[in-house]
């Protein structure tokens, strides 16, 4: 199999398990979160303000993917 070839199954591929991690990751902190938040009213603050961190930190990995797909698209042909 030649290199384009592959990279042209392999980015897709690649970028959809990205993006699915990442809603996984997400989904798995919003539910921890809202959790935590049902047992302690009182750190809700606290409790938002580190999932919305986490969550920023997920999605900019599934950024670097796109990102790095992008690059890789140029490597095609």
């Amino acid at each position: 199999m030649e290199a384009g070839a592959a990279l042209g199954l392999a980015l897709p591929i690649g970028l959809g398990l990205a993006a699915f991690g990442a809603g996984l990751g997400i989904g798995n902190a919003v539910n921890g979160a809202m959790e935590a938040m049902g047992r302690q009213p009182e750190a809700i603050g606290k409790i938002q303000t580190a999932m919305l961190i986490g969550a920023a930190f997920i999605e900019a990995l599934a950024i670097y993917a796109l990102v790095l797909a992008f690059v890789l698209m140029g490597k095609i042909g």
